[in-house]
């Protein structure tokens, strides 16, 4: 398969408990994701490790990278791929020095090229941008505009995540302006996850990046 102009990065709903393993298992077959994060509220480290580890297990069957959200502590306790953090969840080098060298690890730089800047030469594997659309995930604090990513990709390599309300329908653009990633949870997870996902990548191999030399 031909290199996408973006990929899909899928976030958990707050409730992963129940079916939600089996309804991951159909996301992640439905299409090449590259990667899941993991992000749960209001549990404690314990059952959030218990609820975290046969969702790792579905993703390193299919080389999708798991990422925990927020927490160091329970992604060096998992093992996972990496973590993301807001910008109250810790810094990239203690995430560095306790994660090791290989260890994925994101940073969510709202509307800000400072904040993007700042994760860029403290060592993150990628910043994330957002939000672009008003979500149904989060409460809408930060609002990005086209021009950051178009900016961020006119300068400098690490890969750029947007996040916030996208959908297939009003993706285009962040894909032509853009973004690696597409990061997304609610319009995968709210109706039919097989569906979805494939409305994604159908987007997705319709709006090549406007600046790619292919």
């Amino acid at each position: 398969m031909a290199k996408l102009s973006s990929e899909l990065y899928l976030i958990s709903p707050l409730d992963v408990a129940g079916t939600f393993p089996d309804r991951l298992v159909r996301a992640l077959d439905a299409g090449p994701v590259a990667a899941f994060q993991f992000r749960v509220k209001d549990v404690d480290e314990h059952e959030a490790a218990r609820l975290a580890e046969p969702l790792q297990r579905i993703c390193a069957d299919r080389d999708v990278a798991f990422i925990v959200n927020d927490s160091i502590s329970l992604a060096k306790r998992l093992g996972a791929d990496g973590v993301h953090l807001g910008q109250d969840d810790g810094d990239v080098k203690d995430a560095r020095d306790r994660l090791g060298r290989n260890a994925q690890i994101g940073v969510t730089c709202h509307d800000s090229r400072h904040l993007a800047m700042d994760a860029g030469e403290a060592g993150a594997d990628y910043v994330a941008f957002g939000a672009f659309f008003p979500s149904s995930t989060k409460d809408t604090k930060h609002v990005a505009g086209l021009d950051l990513l178009e900016w961020w990709q006119s300068i400098f390599e690490l890969p750029c995540v947007a996040i916030g309300g996208i959908t297939p329908q009003n993706c285009a653009p962040l894909i032509q302006a853009g973004a690696d990633f597409l990061a997304v949870s609610n319009a995968v997870w709210g109706g039919d996850e097989v569906a979805n996902v494939a409305a994604f990548f159908d987007a997705i191999r319709a709006n090549p990046r406007l600046n790619e030399d292919s």
